[in-house]
């Protein structure tokens, strides 16, 4: 896990010569990408848990999460070319929804952050919604 968010980083930072060497090094990046994007997406969008009186922001939400992420899956899908789209998109919902920019955070502190707890520790936490098709990483 540590080289997709190794990838993540390189992508976030525009270092482009680092980004295409973790790219290259597993044509199943954007597969990769995806199932991360999922467990990081869904328990933010999910409605258990997020308000015990939903409202219709919260079923709007709960739904873009999810079509999200199965855009993301269809792109991921178009060839290891898609994994430079699929990690800006990843990249892009971490700056808007999980970053507190305000207490100047960054993405790449809440990459290095996720990577330091242990991402797998939070996939195992967090595990991908029943019906899913998760691509579980290997290691290097």
């Amino acid at each position: 896990m540590g080289q997709l968010l190794s990838y993540l980083r390189a992508v976030e930072a525009g270092d482009t010569e680092v980004a295409a060497g973790f790219a290259s090094s597993d044509p199943r990046m954007p597969e990769l990408l995806t199932d991360a994007a999922e467990r990081i997406v869904v328990p933010v969008t999910a409605l258990c848990g997020i308000d015990p009186d939903p409202y219709d922001d919260s079923f709007a939400l709960e739904a873009v999460g999810q079509v999200l992420v199965a855009t993301l899956r269809n792109w991921a899908q178009t060839g290891p070319d898609a994994a430079e789209g699929v990690a800006r998109a990843v990249i892009a919902f971490v700056r808007q929804v999980l970053t507190e920019e305000e207490h100047g955070e960054s993405v790449a502190d809440v990459l290095r952050q996720m990577e330091a707890v242990g991402f797998g520790q939070a996939l195992e936490a967090h595990p991908a919604p029943a019906g899913s098709n998760p691509v579980r990483p290997t290691t290097a």
